[in-house]
């Protein structure tokens, strides 16, 4: 009877094991970017139709993403800022790109129209430094004649720790020498001026709100809060409109195999079309698979998403990758593997 009770519970074991591989293997857990969220939140949609696997993702920050892939509680996360050579090293992570896309300028102005304001970046940067704080300041009227701009200015601005920030701080910087020096880069910044909304959603949210307002959002939040974009000066001098052609430009000459884990910065790029707040947004992975049927599935996601889900990225208004680019990619997936060191796709 001992035998037999023992069999029946080594049985129970194993089958709860199997049940808990199968579960593991048909749901994928990832968190971070609120950026490419419209995107992966489509791409999870279409993949989970095509396969029975669903990728659940949570659009918590950048800086929450980083923070969930060190201490494991995701298969993957994802910031807008990467992670250079240092950090990927420490924390034994991977750094793949999967989408690209822009961070616009949005304001809530009676009588201006969606890009009809033009803006340069110093000028921008003034504005969120707190030096400029009404629309008819010297400084905005000249860049705007006979647009009819009056009234206080609210600054709006990210609470959360957010790869938006990091592209839109990164743009000021090089830009203007007193955001770099007084100010300075990351996913966090202490904000001389303005009001934080938490992520994409919250900045949106409260331009909707304030009239005479100014916030940064990804450009798709934009364009489902039908918020006002700005059009910005770019490095050659040319005022230039936020579209996936724009953001293409700024990314056309990116050489993905200069820095570690492809982590490459787009913004204030060369060229007359080029959309000077334009980023990737970057994927986080353990090089080492605690769990190497998730890690697999993860892949198995984004292999799917560069490949066959670019057009929805295109419909979505970010940059689909070029091929020559998954590639790339591919070659990085090789690095990660399960604990005897094979790859895990």
């Amino acid at each position: 009877m001992n035998a037999v009770k023992n069999s029946l519970a080594t049985l129970a074991t194993v089958l709860m094991a199997g049940m808990a591989v199968s579960a593991s293997a048909q749901s994928i857990t990832g968190a971070g970017a609120t950026f490419p969220f419209p995107l992966y939140a489509k791409w999870a949609d279409e993949y989970k139709k095509a396969t029975g696997v669903a990728m659940n993702y949570q659009s918590i920050g950048s800086g929450g993403g980083i923070k969930q892939i060190q201490s494991k509680t995701v298969d993957f996360g994802a910031s807008d800022m990467p992670l250079n050579a240092e950090a990927l090293a420490k924390d034994g992570l991977v750094q793949f790109p999967a989408t690209i896309g822009g961070v616009v300028p949005v304001t809530n102005m009676d009588g201006v129209q969606p890009g009809q304001l033009k803006l340069t970046g110093p000028v921008l940067a003034d504005i969120y430094l707190g030096k400029i704080k009404t629309w008819n300041d010297k400084a905005i009227t000249d860049l705007n004649p006979g647009v009819k701009l009056e009234g206080p200015i609210t600054v709006v601005r990210r609470s959360d720790g957010s790869g938006t920030t990091f592209i839109f701080v990164d743009y000021l910087a090089k830009v203007s020498p007193e955001w770099k020096s007084k100010v300075g880069v990351g996913t966090a910044v202490s904000w001389p001026e303005g009001v934080g909304g938490k992520g994409n959603e919250g900045v949106a949210q409260y331009v909707q709100r304030i009239k005479g307002s100014i916030g940064y959002v990804e450009f798709a939040y934009a364009k489902k809060n039908k918020l006002d974009y700005i059009q910005m000066r770019n490095k050659d001098g040319q005022f230039v409109k936020p579209d996936d052609e724009t953001f293409a430009a700024a990314a056309a000459g990116a050489d993905w195999k200069s820095v570690a884990g492809m982590g490459v910065i787009l913004t204030d790029q060369a060229g007359a079309k080029s959309w000077p707040m334009t980023g990737a947004s970057f994927i986080l992975m353990h090089a080492k698979q605690d769990k190497p049927q998730n890690g697999q599935q993860v892949l198995k996601f984004f292999d799917w998403a560069l490949k066959s889900g670019q057009k929805f990225a295109t419909e979505l208004d970010y940059v689909p990758l070029p091929p020559a680019t998954v590639s790339l990619i591919q070659a990085e997936w090789k690095k990660i593997t399960d604990s005897s060191g094979k790859a895990v796709f």
